[in-house]
């Protein structure tokens, strides 16, 4: 292996991690990676002091014009859009910082954010960046990095769950819902979920999914119950999906559906469901994360 390939394959992990908080998307993280391998292969690797620093920033920089491409590409998406989601290794729970950083709510969050903006939040609050490399990496003064970050910290931790949830709790609740929905048990759904539950369908104009956000505990138990008429042609199924417990639906055996949760005060304040198969292919085999 030369010693561009070994730099590169080194931190794949780490630069796909960055493309994706970046993106919600690993389609678009994986050509980001591309394009940052095409420029890392042209640079004369021995003049290069530090690798890492060297390809984050190359990976930013694609990253934030991918970025901006998406953003256009939303404006006609057809319903809701929600972030592509990912199974994730065992460890990736176990980094308690990183599993809430590519969570579904904290993406969406990530999503009201510019992209410069979002660009200095994940590379300094997920991957202690030091301001000086971020600013080169998005072509701003130090100064305006630091003023940048402060403002994305506040714009997020206003949005942001009001607490980091334990993978158990969240598995608690989860178990409590799987329960309700497999026994047609209307009680028990309106039990576990919030007053003022969000449900969020990402079907992508391919399948069917609401278009519009259902609001409210009553509304989201009458359509998740409905799952109930499947019968044994469905199974509902837990996973580690984007560092955080979440469950599968499949169909006939096939892959339908999956729901991943916010969880505040131990019941569910969101749930987010992807149908769009184009979002799919990443909950059939395991993503490694690395920060």
């Amino acid at each position: 292996m030369d010693s561009a390939t070994e730099g590169f394959v080194a931190h794949r992990n780490l630069l796909f991690t960055i493309a994706y908080e970046m993106l919600g998307s690993a389609a678009d993280a994986e050509d980001v990676l591309q394009e940052t391998w095409m420029r890392w292969a042209g640079v004369g690797v021995e003049t290069v002091r530090d690798q890492r620093a060297y390809l984050v920033r190359i990976t930013t920089r694609q990253a934030l014009t991918r970025l901006r491409t998406l953003r256009r590409r939303k404006e006609s998406y057809v319903g809701p859009w929600l972030p592509e989601p990912l199974l994730t290794t065992p460890d990736v729970a176990e980094d308690i910082e990183l599993a809430d950083s590519v969570s579904m709510a904290m993406l969406l969050v990530l999503e009201t954010l510019t992209p410069t903006e979002r660009a200095v939040f994940v590379l300094r609050e997920v991957f202690e960046v030091e301001y000086d490399e971020i600013a080169e990496a998005v072509d701003k003064s130090p100064a305006a990095v630091r003023q940048i970050a402060h403002r994305a910290r506040a714009h997020v931790a206003a949005r942001r769950p009001r607490e980091v949830v334990s993978p158990a709790e969240t598995r608690e609740a989860l178990q409590a819902f799987q329960r309700a929905v497999e026994t047609g048990d209307l009680r028990g759904l309106l039990d576990i979920l919030a007053p003022d539950v969000v449900l969020l369908g990402d079907g992508g104009g391919v399948v069917q999914a609401v278009r519009a956000p259902v609001v409210g505990a009553g509304p989201v138990a009458q359509l998740v119950a409905r799952l109930g008429r499947f019968g044994a042609s469905a199974s509902l199924r837990p996973a580690q999906v984007n560092g955080c417990p979440a469950l599968i639906l499949r169909l006939d055996g096939e892959l339908d559906t999956v729901m991943a949760v916010r969880v505040d005060d131990g019941l569910i304040t969101g749930l987010y469901a992807v149908r769009n198969p184009e979002k799919l292919s990443r909950v059939e085999r395991a993503t490694t994360l690395r920060r």
